[in-house]
């Protein structure tokens, strides 16, 4: 597997409001996807989708005016309001953006602070969340006088809906016999269980790339087909087949997926690791994704490697990516989990990075 080593083109800035800033997103960015004139961009830490406005012309050299719009304005959610939904994937089409709940279980962290019997007990805690079982479609308004901004129902009639507004409706429901996966619904994300990162779409389908189970070193993707649900706001998955989903199995030299995003009518597929560790990060290209009545086994020689991604020691994960066309050619736009202190600019700004595509 031959590795491209590509020097960062240059930095970009994200400038959030105070409320994000509070909220923690702004060092939580796990989904990005760039529209016409702004950046459509998700925390794992809220049930919220932001919205920036590009700046800088040409070559943007910042993102801002920043605005927060909830879920639970948009959509019916299986849980609180105010519970995360662990946002981990942005995907749009058209006047349409996808976005998708982790559908993991959470073990709780050990901190500095924990003596060992605290640590002990927090390792054997886990909980589940609602609102991490859903995929949502959310209607964007382009009306023409302002940016384009989510809606739960837009003027030509298109409403926002979500895939698991019940939780028997969802796709973890869905796997819960699934001879690959079922095994690990009951295991937490870090751990190497259930864990979707990352959503793009292909036609009437949805790419699903899962972050974790990687299975004796191969990737997880899922195919999926929403449809319109029997209530008002709410989707079901179509059949491919027999089946409500379709599997892939990526090798991916042993790495999970952390995102996705296409690239004409082959798919990005930003890999790195399934487990709580720093890297390698690698870009690799699915090449004829789009128009593949997919293999189930997708192998190496199908998924060059593109890029190879800085990553830093227990910090700047790489976690978003979206293609930016620019004048001289496509772009990879970066952004990254727990940013260093180098990327964190103010206490307003992070920053992201722009990689020339080869």
């Amino acid at each position: 597997m031959r590795t491209m080593h590509h020097e960062i083109e240059r930095r970009v800035a994200l400038r959030f409001h105070e409320e994000s800033v509070e909220a923690e997103t702004h060092v939580n960015i796990s989904a990005i996807r760039r529209d016409d004139g702004c950046l459509w961009l998700a925390g794992d830490e809220t049930a919220t989708v932001e919205r920036m406005h590009v700046a800088g012309g040409e070559h943007p050299d910042s993102y801002g005016e920043q605005r927060t719009f909830g879920l639970s304005d948009l959509i019916p959610l299986p849980g609180p309001a105010d519970e995360e939904a662990d946002i981990e994937g942005l995907g749009l089409d058209g006047d349409w953006l996808w976005a998708v709940g982790s559908h993991s279980l959470v073990r709780k962290k050990v901190k500095p602070k924990h003596d060992d019997t605290k640590a002990a007990k927090r390792l054997a805690k886990v909980r589940d969340e609602a609102n991490r079982h859903i995929v949502a479609r959310l209607a964007v308004e382009r009306d023409g006088g302002g940016p384009p901004r989510l809606v739960r129902e837009a003027s030509d009639g298109r409403r926002s809906a979500v895939l698991g507004a019940r939780r028997r409706d969802s796709l973890t429901e869905a796997l819960a016999e699934d001879p690959h996966l079922s095994p690990f619904l009951r295991i937490p994300a870090k751990d190497n269980g259930i864990d979707v990162e990352g959503i793009a779409v292909k036609g009437e389908n949805l790419f699903l790339g899962l972050r974790g189970p990687v299975l004796r070193g191969w990737a997880v993707l899922l195919e999926i087909t929403p449809v319109e649900g029997t209530e008002e706001g709410e989707l079901a998955l179509g059949k491919f087949g027999g089946s409500r989903y379709r599997k892939h199995f990526l090798d991916l030299g042993g790495l999970g997926i952390r995102d996705l995003c296409p690239h004409g009518d082959d798919l990005l597929v930003l890999a790195g690791p399934s487990m709580d560790l720093d890297g390698p990060v690698r870009l690799h290209r699915w090449q004829g994704a789009a128009k593949s009545e997919a293999p189930e086994v997708v192998r190496s020689a199908q998924l060059p490697v593109e890029l190879d991604l800085p990553h830093g020691a227990g910090d700047d994960h790489a976690e978003g990516i979206s293609v930016v066309s620019e004048s001289d050619g496509d772009k990879l736009f970066v952004v990254y989990d727990s940013p260093a202190a180098h990327r964190v600019a103010t206490e307003h700004v992070v920053l992201g990075d722009v990689f020339t595509l080869p």
